[in-house]
């Protein structure tokens, strides 16, 4: 059978950007914080890393050659960039095999089931989290101290809550925050790192740079950062304005956790994040609220990826909503 052009209808417009290139440059974004991960958690941060990026590779391209028979992209970035991102949401003790499984279903259900890149709905390395969690709990919430046994690969013994933890916890047991505050680590140790977590949790700072050089790189914009996180500010500011005993003000709320890094890499994904600007300013609004309700009322300390989850379901209807003005619709003559 020949082989056929199909070629769209005009008008047309062709950019210096291609899936390599913002793939591989979301790598380089992602080097500060894999470098302060290396500094606090040593050896163990680079094995679970390059272990990720190796299961999600491997899994894209063998699925892709030898169940779906069709032309392998597995090296284009995307799959790395899973892995990276599915390692920044783990512990660094985390066992190689749930590592392999969290990366079989990233890639196997959560994208490859709906076709590949540009067809899932949900974030792939979100679902092999929350999978992960579900599935081994106890090592999915065990956080090594930093700083301790840098360099060995064996999994650390000491273990420490997450800051979020140590609030949630302390809250239930009826404590206010003044007597947590030395349990507590300060701003200033939350925006640099030296704080129990997991990988991509450790260094606040490091994934803020990772995310100007995205934006200088125009790869992303700054809709879906800025707004998610001014979102969990101002709802978490409401409570700490009424009992800031009880509640973290809401400087924590963002440098702590996981907020930094799902605003910055996870909730701007192009696949799973509305098409327009003003789609995204509402999907990241609801997004931090979301994770705040989490955060503040949920059983579980961390809302972030859920709420990234939850709000990818919403995407389609948003894209519905605010629907991108057409290519050449306004055009002035005059």
């Amino acid at each position: 059978m020949n082989k056929r052009l199909i070629v769209s209808l005009s008008p047309h417009e062709k950019g210096d950007m291609s899936v390599e290139k913002i793939m591989w440059g979301v790598v380089i974004a992602l080097a500060p914080a894999f470098l302060a991960s290396i500094y606090f958690y040593g050896l163990n941060a680079v094995r679970v890393v390059v272990l990720g990026m190796v299961f999600c590779t491997g899994i894209e391209y063998l699925l892709q050659k030898f169940v779906l028979k069709q032309g392998v992209t597995a090296l284009d970035g995307s799959a790395a960039v899973t892995g990276i991102l599915l390692a920044f949401n783990l512990p660094a003790t985390i066992p190689w095999w749930q590592l392999f499984i969290g990366s079989l279903v990233a890639i196997g259900v959560a994208k490859m089931t709906f076709g590949g890149l540009g067809k899932n709905p949900f974030n792939p390395a979100l679902v092999g989290r929350a999978f992960m969690l579900a599935s081994f709990p106890v090592s999915m919430t065990s956080w090594p101290t930093p700083l301790v046994s840098l360099w060995t690969l064996k999994a650390d013994a000491v273990t420490s809550a997450t800051s979020l933890g140590i609030l949630k916890e302390g809250v239930k047991l009826g404590k206010t925050l003044p007597q947590l505050a030395d349990r507590l680590p300060s701003h200033v140790d939350l925006f640099i790192g030296n704080v129990g977590g997991c990988l991509g949790e450790v260094s606040a700072l490091a994934i803020l740079i990772g995310g100007v050089y995205l934006l200088g790189r125009k790869i992303i914009t700054w809709h879906i950062p800025v707004c998610y996180l001014l979102s969990l500010a101002a709802f978490t500011g409401v409570f700490w304005f009424i009992d800031p005993g009880k509640y973290a003000d809401p400087l924590f709320h963002i440098l702590a956790g996981g907020a930094m890094l799902g605003a910055w890499f996870m909730a701007t994904d192009l696949v799973t994040s509305p098409m327009t600007p003003a789609g995204q300013v509402v999907f990241a609004l609801a997004g931090g609220i979301l994770c705040g309700a989490i955060r503040i009322f949920g059983s579980y300390p961390e809302g972030c990826s859920y709420s990234i989850l939850v709000m990818n379901a919403f995407v389609p209807l948003i894209d519905r909503a605010f629907k991108p003005k057409r290519f050449g619709s306004e055009v002035n003559y005059g």
